[in-house]
């Protein structure tokens, strides 16, 4: 009855068009004076919730991938992406997922690698014979990666859920082999598109020229450089790097690429400000929802049916990815992922599954779930971006779902993806 009356509500409040911060606090108010829990308990776990260090990394990276976006960042490793494989045929289609890989690895942001390199590149791919459906479709399954390489904002919010007991570095390594695999996959799709219907090639670009574009993306590049030697070295924490990003994304965009106006800054602040404060708000009442699921054991009593549907891991988690997905086509990823964590881990520790690894799941399968309809905050992005509707866009990615499925299924049967790197580097 208990989990009835907290996820009845939840649910209900959803229903009803409630945004999903508020509904988690509410739920979490009725859930209290449902088992007669004071209400300041409750409050000091919303103001315990955004108290924390860790936190901050989330800001300054929202921070860090705004100045990125719109300070000529993407534009530079558009180009970049162009010298490296825009020669071949279907080059620009190939030239999107590559700038997608660069940008991704910088800003940490779906919605930010789609709105940056989608409005330079599907306009491109029209004027060149590309369909602009397939276009837009190419740019929003290639943005999946920013979830998975660092610094991804979701796997600072994993590690949050997570109780801090998941390290925000390891995660950060662990994304880079399921982001290139999942880069790779959507590249050599690509390529065979682009062979069946004939897409045009790309023209060489002069290496003098190509040293240029190079130097001047180098600036962007660095910043990818930067939080992952400084992470590795031990300079500074993930936290850290964050605010590192800040300053050194500043700096390059307004003093060495200077594309950007010091008049513009004060609106690209409030942006980012409201941004990061519709996030902090739903991380302060889905530790409040937290805490009232953990008083009424819901968590221990989901372990309990799963462990009852099989004692085989691999049946186990294709039956959490297929809850994943399913869930994810229906809500948005970050409060999935604060109010799922908490319940799935004692689940999949109690398997002998390393929660890193867990971690890459989640992250591709609720990736998936940005793009898929009838909630996915990407796909909608994207298809502003590119102009068309949300029922080509979807069309056009019917096939790329399939290679998706197919890299989230080798993530998950297939640990060293994840566990690899981090064993070796951490």
């Amino acid at each position: 009855m208990d989990a009835l009356i907290l996820l009845g509500s939840f649910i209900v409040l959803i229903l009803i068009g409630m945004p999903v911060a508020y509904a988690l606090g509410l739920s979490a108010l009725i859930g209290a004076w449902w088992i007669d829990i004071p209400f300041d308990a409750l409050m000091i776990q919303v103001a315990g919730g955004v108290n924390k260090f860790s936190l901050l990394a989330i800001p300054f990276f929202v921070l860090a991938g705004a100045i990125m976006a719109e300070g000529g960042m993407s534009r530079r490793l558009v180009a970049l992406a162009g010298v490296c494989v825009g020669f071949v045929r279907g080059g620009l289609s190939l030239v999107n997922i590559m700038a997608s890989t660069f940008f991704g690895a910088i800003s940490g942001s779906s919605v930010a690698d789609t709105a940056s390199v989608g409005s330079v590149l599907i306009p491109e791919m029209e004027k060149a014979g590309y369909p602009r459906d397939y276009s837009t479709a190419v740019t929003v399954s290639g943005s999946v990666q920013a979830l998975l390489t660092p610094p991804s904002h979701n796997s600072v919010l994993y590690s949050l859920a997570a109780g801090g007991s998941v390290s925000i570095a390891s995660l950060f390594i662990a994304g880079i082999g399921p982001g290139l695999l999942l880069s790779a996959v959507m590249m050599a799709l690509c390529m065979v598109f682009a062979r069946k219907r004939n897409y045009p090639k790309g023209e060489v670009i002069p290496l003098r020229q190509a040293l240029k574009i190079a130097g001047e993306a180098l600036w962007g590049l660095m910043a990818m450089v930067i939080i992952l030697g400084g992470i590795l070295s031990g300079v500074f924490t993930a936290t850290e790097s964050a605010a590192i990003a800040v300053v050194w994304s500043f700096f390059v965009t307004m003093f060495i690429y200077r594309d950007y106006k010091w008049r513009d800054l004060p609106k690209l602040m409030h942006r980012a400000g409201r941004t990061i404060a519709i996030v902090m708000i739903l991380i302060g009442f889905a530790a409040s929802f937290g805490y009232i699921l953990t008083l009424m054991e819901i968590p221990t009593k989901i372990t309990a049916v799963f462990l009852t549907l099989s004692d085989n891991r691999y049946v186990i988690l294709m039956c959490i990815n297929v809850m994943l997905l399913m869930l994810g086509t229906v809500m948005d990823m970050a409060p999935l992922i604060l109010i799922l964590t908490p319940i799935l881990l004692p689940v999949i520790t109690g398997l002998g599954i390393d929660p890193v690894h867990f971690g890459m799941i989640m992250l591709v399968n609720l990736g998936i779930g940005l793009i898929t309809p009838p909630v996915g905050a990407v796909l909608f992005v994207g298809s502003a971006v590119g102009k068309v509707t949300i029922e080509a866009t979807v069309k056009a990615l019917l096939p790329f779902y399939v290679a998706l499925f197919a890299v989230l299924m080798a993530v998950t049967y297939i640990p060293a993806i994840s566990l690899w790197l981090p064993s070796v580097v951490l």
